[in-house]
């Protein structure tokens, strides 16, 4: 039952063909049995029958063309004078078709046409029974009319039912996109989160390592235990790296029932490590604290951590031989400054600008997305005496 009733409703052609043929089959039958019809009658009927089945075959095709010519039939109908018969009911299912589907003109020509169709063909063609009285035209005519306006009632209500559905459907599309661009989004956004834990621990923990791999690979023979020192230095490193590195995983596996190895993030007081770090490398750096140290908010701390980190490491990469630097961590009433200056060969502009060539600047451009995302401001360049300088403002207030 059900494939015969999908199969109607993709054929709707077939359906509505059916109930002509059905309709013409009645209205011929009626215009054989009716001896009330004379020939003439009988011959005027002969081009109003497929109209009106053309009325019922075509109206969800074409549903304002088969109105009209439905009004042509009728008017053709009384012009001619043609007695009410099957066929009449074609007015009834277009009236349903314009007020469900059509034109908004056309339901509304429908609508008029119905509640003037009843009187008009009750004055037309009045009760012939015995002791009609007016008061009988007048019912008739009424109830008539009702049904004709109840076709037209329904119809309009189909239509209320398909706009409310179909709106409700565009609203959950909608919704979906909606949520489909946010999902992505979000998708987007931890992503570049990722990747600039990852650019910032690897490289700067490489960075150490592959100094100090340097370093005790030229001393080797001449210095055994600097070398050891140096190899020392580098499983430090390496160790200090797999535990990011660990942090990472264990965010990345929040959801899972296996867990992970949490590791705290780092914030402002292992700057002081990481410097000592930084100097065990071979790059002399001063650390100057100004204003009262006091807690801050987890992003701000991670986001000043990495920040001097990256500038550190920009500096090993492009400072050059006996290239120093300082760094400055200021606490103000509403925000934290951050200073790294160098006195290197600094880095050339185009790495201050879409990260570069072959990728790099990356690092600048992770310093530039970690520091909107506290609010704060950035300004990095190359000095004019040579040397590069950071400095960010990291609001205090509002960020978490």
């Amino acid at each position: 039952m059900q494939r015969v009733y999908e199969f109607f409703r993709r054929h709707p052609l077939w359906v509505d063909g059916f109930w002509a043929l059905v309709l013409l089959g009645g209205a011929a039958a009626w215009t054989v049995a009716d001896s009330r019809l004379t020939a003439s009658e009988r011959l005027l009927s002969v081009p109003l029958l497929p109209a009106l089945g053309a009325v019922v075959a075509l109206r969800r095709r074409a549903p304002e063309r088969m109105l009209l010519l439905a009004v042509a039939a009728g008017l053709l109908q009384l012009a001619v004078d043609v007695p009410t018969n099957p066929a009449d009911a074609a007015f009834l299912a277009i009236i349903f078709t314009c007020a469900a589907t059509g034109k908004r003109w056309s339901s509304r020509l429908a609508l008029g046409a119905g509640l003037a169709a009843a009187p008009l063909a009750v004055v037309r063609w009045p009760p012939e029974e015995a002791g009609a009285t007016i008061w009988t035209t007048l019912i008739q005519a009424f109830f008539l009319t009702v049904i004709f306006a109840l076709s037209w009632v329904v119809g309009d209500r189909l239509r209320t039912r398909r706009a409310y559905y179909a709106q409700l459907e565009e609203r959950a599309a909608r919704l979906h996109r909606e949520r489909e661009a946010q999902a992505r989004a979000a998708v987007a956004a931890e992503r570049a989160r990722i990747a600039r834990e990852l650019h910032d621990v690897v490289a700067h923990n490489v960075s150490v390592m592959v100094v100090q791999a340097d370093g005790a690979a030229y001393v080797l023979d001449a210095a055994p235990d600097q070398a050891k020192q140096a190899l020392d230095t580098i499983s430090t490193t390496g160790r200090q790296a797999l535990a990011e590195m660990r942090r990472l995983l264990g965010l990345l596996r929040a959801g899972d029932d296996a867990g992970g190895e949490y590791v705290p993030q780092p914030g402002v007081d292992q700057l002081a490590d990481l410097i000592d770090q930084v100097r065990g490398a071979g790059l002399p750096v001063r650390f100057e604290v100004a204003g009262r140290a006091r807690p801050l908010p987890s992003g701000v701390e991670l986001t000043a951590y990495r920040v001097v980190q990256e500038a550190l490491t920009n500096v090993r990469k492009h400072g050059g031989e006996g290239a120093s630097a300082s760094v400055v961590l200021g606490f103000g009433d509403t925000a934290l400054d951050l200073l790294i200056e160098d006195d290197g060969q600094g880095a050339v502009r185009e790495l201050c600008v879409q990260g570069g060539r072959d990728g790099l600047g990356q690092g600048l451009i992770g310093m530039r997305e970690r520091i909107c995302m506290v609010g704060g401001t950035l300004a990095a360049g190359p000095l004019p005496g040579g040397g590069f300088r950071v400095s960010a403002v990291l609001p205090l207030r509002g960020s978490g």
